[in-house]
Protein backbone atom coordinates (compact mmCIF):
# COMPACT_ATOMS: atom_id res chain seq x y z
CA UNK A 1 0.00 0.00 0.00
CA UNK A 2 0.92 3.97 -0.68
CA UNK A 3 -0.71 6.20 1.44
CA UNK A 4 -0.77 10.04 0.23
CA UNK A 5 -1.46 13.10 1.97
CA UNK A 6 -1.37 16.86 1.12
CA UNK A 7 -1.07 20.43 2.58
CA UNK A 8 -1.93 23.44 0.66
CA UNK A 9 -0.27 26.64 1.27
CA UNK A 10 -1.65 30.63 -0.21
CA UNK A 11 0.77 33.57 -0.95
CA UNK A 12 0.49 36.64 -2.80
CA UNK A 13 3.30 37.13 -5.36
CA UNK A 14 4.31 39.37 -8.28
CA UNK A 15 6.21 38.14 -11.78
CA UNK A 16 6.64 39.13 -14.99
CA UNK A 17 6.76 36.20 -18.14
CA UNK A 18 9.33 38.39 -20.43
CA UNK A 19 9.49 35.54 -22.67
CA UNK A 20 5.49 35.06 -23.19
CA UNK A 21 4.54 34.84 -27.03
CA UNK A 22 1.57 33.57 -28.58
CA UNK A 23 -0.34 31.96 -30.99
CA UNK A 24 -3.37 33.85 -32.44
CA UNK A 25 -4.75 31.19 -33.45
CA UNK A 26 -5.77 29.78 -30.30
CA UNK A 27 -5.28 32.79 -28.09
CA UNK A 28 -7.70 35.02 -30.28
CA UNK A 29 -5.29 37.69 -29.91
CA UNK A 30 -1.43 38.17 -30.06
CA UNK A 31 -2.05 40.83 -26.29
CA UNK A 32 0.81 39.53 -24.28
CA UNK A 33 -0.51 40.48 -20.84
CA UNK A 34 2.06 38.34 -18.72
CA UNK A 35 4.86 40.25 -20.23
CA UNK A 36 3.68 42.95 -17.80
CA UNK A 37 4.75 43.24 -14.29
CA UNK A 38 1.56 41.90 -12.44
CA UNK A 39 0.69 39.95 -9.55
CA UNK A 40 -1.39 36.85 -8.40
CA UNK A 41 -2.63 35.22 -5.60
CA UNK A 42 -0.84 31.80 -6.19
CA UNK A 43 -1.70 28.72 -3.77
CA UNK A 44 0.76 25.72 -3.64
CA UNK A 45 -0.40 21.94 -2.69
CA UNK A 46 2.50 19.64 -1.52
CA UNK A 47 1.83 15.83 -1.98
CA UNK A 48 3.86 13.64 0.34
CA UNK A 49 3.76 9.90 0.60
CA UNK A 50 4.65 6.75 1.97
CA UNK A 51 5.02 3.11 2.06
CA UNK A 52 4.65 2.27 5.73
CA UNK A 53 3.04 4.46 8.59
CA UNK A 54 4.61 5.73 11.78
CA UNK A 55 2.77 6.11 14.50
CA UNK A 56 -0.43 5.70 11.90
CA UNK A 57 0.71 8.86 9.97
CA UNK A 58 2.75 9.24 6.28
CA UNK A 59 4.06 12.40 8.45
CA UNK A 60 3.05 15.23 10.82
CA UNK A 61 1.01 18.08 9.15
CA UNK A 62 3.38 19.78 11.16
CA UNK A 63 6.70 18.68 9.40
CA UNK A 64 5.63 20.97 7.01
CA UNK A 65 5.24 24.38 8.90
CA UNK A 66 8.88 25.01 7.81
CA UNK A 67 7.68 25.64 4.29
CA UNK A 68 5.28 27.61 5.17
CA UNK A 69 7.90 29.94 7.26
CA UNK A 70 9.99 29.76 4.20
CA UNK A 71 6.93 30.84 1.81
CA UNK A 72 5.89 33.45 3.92
CA UNK A 73 9.78 34.93 4.52
CA UNK A 74 11.22 34.77 0.75
CA UNK A 75 8.07 34.72 -1.79
CA UNK A 76 5.08 36.20 0.06
CA UNK A 77 4.53 39.94 -1.38
CA UNK A 78 7.30 39.51 -3.37
CA UNK A 79 8.47 40.18 -6.88
CA UNK A 80 9.70 37.35 -8.47
CA UNK A 81 12.54 38.88 -11.66
CA UNK A 82 14.33 36.42 -13.89
CA UNK A 83 17.99 37.40 -13.65
CA UNK A 84 17.88 37.08 -17.54
CA UNK A 85 15.13 39.21 -18.34
CA UNK A 86 15.44 42.30 -20.33
CA UNK A 87 14.37 44.33 -17.71
CA UNK A 88 16.92 43.37 -15.34
CA UNK A 89 18.52 46.34 -15.41
CA UNK A 90 15.87 48.66 -15.08
CA UNK A 91 14.14 47.52 -12.73
CA UNK A 92 17.28 46.46 -10.54
CA UNK A 93 19.17 49.76 -11.51
CA UNK A 94 20.98 50.39 -8.05
CA UNK A 95 22.08 46.84 -8.42
CA UNK A 96 23.23 45.81 -12.42
CA UNK A 97 26.46 45.93 -13.44
CA UNK A 98 26.97 47.86 -16.80
CA UNK A 99 26.55 44.42 -18.52
CA UNK A 100 23.11 44.14 -16.52
CA UNK A 101 24.24 40.67 -14.61
CA UNK A 102 24.42 40.57 -11.02
CA UNK A 103 27.39 41.66 -8.88
CA UNK A 104 27.87 38.56 -6.34
CA UNK A 105 29.15 41.73 -3.68
CA UNK A 106 25.84 43.08 -4.47
CA UNK A 107 23.34 39.88 -3.84
CA UNK A 108 23.08 37.18 -1.46
CA UNK A 109 23.02 33.53 -3.38
CA UNK A 110 20.38 31.62 -0.79
CA UNK A 111 20.77 27.64 -1.03
CA UNK A 112 17.37 27.56 -2.35
CA UNK A 113 18.84 28.79 -5.98
CA UNK A 114 17.74 32.72 -5.79
CA UNK A 115 18.84 35.62 -4.97
CA UNK A 116 18.05 38.78 -2.63
CA UNK A 117 19.51 42.18 -3.08
CA UNK A 118 22.23 43.17 -0.63
CA UNK A 119 20.59 45.96 1.10
CA UNK A 120 23.35 47.31 3.61
CA UNK A 121 25.06 48.71 0.47
CA UNK A 122 21.62 51.54 -0.07
CA UNK A 123 23.12 55.17 0.83
CA UNK A 124 20.23 56.93 0.47
CA UNK A 125 15.93 57.49 1.10
CA UNK A 126 14.09 54.46 2.23
CA UNK A 127 12.60 54.25 -0.65
CA UNK A 128 15.03 52.61 -2.05
CA UNK A 129 15.47 49.75 0.10
CA UNK A 130 11.50 49.48 -0.15
CA UNK A 131 11.96 49.48 -3.85
CA UNK A 132 14.74 46.13 -3.37
CA UNK A 133 14.11 45.12 -0.69
CA UNK A 134 10.88 42.99 -2.20
CA UNK A 135 13.09 41.42 -5.27
CA UNK A 136 13.59 37.42 -5.57
CA UNK A 137 15.90 37.08 -8.15
CA UNK A 138 16.01 33.66 -10.14
CA UNK A 139 17.56 32.39 -12.91
CA UNK A 140 14.67 31.03 -14.86
CA UNK A 141 11.49 32.65 -16.59
CA UNK A 142 9.04 32.81 -13.65
CA UNK A 143 6.27 30.68 -15.44
CA UNK A 144 3.87 28.64 -13.40
CA UNK A 145 6.01 25.12 -15.03
CA UNK A 146 9.47 26.66 -13.67
CA UNK A 147 8.49 28.06 -10.50
CA UNK A 148 5.94 24.55 -9.88
CA UNK A 149 9.70 22.60 -10.37
CA UNK A 150 11.73 24.82 -8.16
CA UNK A 151 9.29 25.14 -5.35
CA UNK A 152 9.07 21.16 -5.77
CA UNK A 153 12.93 20.79 -5.69
CA UNK A 154 12.99 22.77 -2.25
CA UNK A 155 10.47 20.88 -0.98
CA UNK A 156 12.13 17.02 -1.82
CA UNK A 157 15.45 18.35 -0.52
CA UNK A 158 14.59 19.59 2.45
CA UNK A 159 12.14 16.26 3.41
CA UNK A 160 14.87 14.11 2.28
CA UNK A 161 15.69 12.98 5.75
CA UNK A 162 12.06 12.64 7.04
CA UNK A 163 11.37 9.33 5.22
CA UNK A 164 8.07 10.38 2.97
CA UNK A 165 8.17 10.55 -0.92
CA UNK A 166 7.60 14.22 -2.59
CA UNK A 167 5.21 12.36 -4.92
CA UNK A 168 4.30 15.72 -6.67
CA UNK A 169 3.62 19.56 -6.28
CA UNK A 170 0.60 21.63 -7.79
CA UNK A 171 0.85 25.30 -8.44
CA UNK A 172 -1.69 27.75 -8.58
CA UNK A 173 -0.46 30.81 -10.58
CA UNK A 174 -5.19 31.72 -10.54
CA UNK A 175 -7.79 29.71 -9.16
CA UNK A 176 -8.80 28.55 -12.76
CA UNK A 177 -4.83 27.79 -14.12
CA UNK A 178 -2.21 25.81 -12.55
CA UNK A 179 0.56 22.95 -13.15
CA UNK A 180 1.43 19.91 -11.44
CA UNK A 181 4.55 18.31 -11.37
CA UNK A 182 5.47 14.70 -10.12
CA UNK A 183 9.01 13.86 -8.61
Amino acid sequence: MRWTIDKSFDFCYGHRVWSQQLDKRYALDECLMCRHLHGHQGKIRIFLSATELVDGMVTDFKHLNWFKAWLDATLDHKFILDRHDPLFGDLMSHYANDDGLMDEERFRHHPEGYWTPRLEILDGPSALVEKYEGMVIVDFVPTSENLTAWLLEIVANRMEGLGVRVEALEFWETPKSHCRVEA
